[in-house]
């Protein structure tokens, strides 16, 4: 999707994977500012281990505690432009936001006063937790394999937004929203993430996975079995990258050509005209 971007807009920019083993995620930054590039998106787990290894943090980076994305910004140490240069780099956490527009357009869903079970304490649902809090959730239910890790996630928003309801555990009512923040669903024998004996489909409104491939996994498919609303990760996904394509360029993002190009790689089909 950004390469596709970058074309429609003209620049000679282009956008590579590069596998990096944790250990030497330093040494890839440090790299990548010294090679002039512009900047870098970050997967698990280097998303938890970079905020020390940045110079700076965004306000989005520093409320979640995650970087994905970083921009290198030179910086000129003397008043005079020909003096030495300094290269800064910048970590953004793009993935929240992008979250919430998804959840919105994707579901239409009005998440202020929402009751949401979120399924995964790990990076993804830690973020997720706090956006979520953000938005004024009346009610958040925090399952994870690990008890303990949903229970520090709750400590945390009962310490900056103790007007959300919290629990750790699975709600015995309804909710409006079930969220996947757990790698469950990526290979074809995964199970449920969530206990069939504690908690029901037929209880949620709505069903987002944050999973985008495959297009529909068991918990979707099981969620419109069960007259859910659903929808996969593919536009938080999107929506992450054309903050970070507007972070690094300066420039508006391309959204429906993204898209298109995202869909395509994604799913190796032919995408329909749509409103970006």
């Amino acid at each position: 999707m950004h390469n596709a971007a970058f074309a429609s807009l003209g620049l000679n920019w282009r956008y590579l994977a590069f596998e990096v083993d944790p250990k030497y995620l330093r040494a890839a930054i440090d790299g990548a500012r010294a090679m002039n590039f512009a900047g870098l998106n970050l997967t698990l787990p280097h998303k938890l281990l970079a905020p020390g290894m940045v110079d700076e943090l965004d306000e989005s980076a520093a409320i979640f505690g995650a970087v994905n994305a970083i921009r290198f910004e030179v910086r000129t140490l003397k008043r005079d432009a020909r003096g030495p240069k300094s290269i800064r780099a910048v970590g953004y956490n793009t993935d929240a936001d992008a979250m919430i527009t998804a959840l919105r357009e994707d579901l239409k869903m009005q998440l202020r006063g929402a009751k949401v079970l979120l399924l995964g304490a790990g990076g993804a649902g830690r973020t997720a937790a706090l956006r979520l809090a953000m938005e004024s959730v009346a009610e958040l239910f925090l399952v994870n394999r690990t008890p303990r890790k949903a229970g520090e996630i709750a400590g945390l928003i009962k310490k900056h937004f103790p007007s959300v309801g919290l629990a750790v555990g699975y709600p015995k009512a309804n909710v409006d929203l079930v969220l996947n923040a757990t790698s469950a669903g990526l290979r074809a024998g995964d199970p449920l993430p969530f206990d069939k004996e504690q908690f029901s489909l037929k209880q949620a409104r709505a069903v987002y996975d944050m999973i985008y491939r495959p297009a529909e996994t068991r918990l979707l498919a099981a969620a419109k079995r069960s007259g859910c609303k659903t929808a996969n990760g593919l536009g938080m996904l999107l929506h992450q990258g054309a903050r970070a394509f507007e972070i690094w360029t300066g420039k508006r993002a391309p959204l429906k050509i993204m898209r298109d190009a995202l869909e395509r790689e994604v799913y190796q089909s032919t995408v329909h005209s749509r409103q970006s």
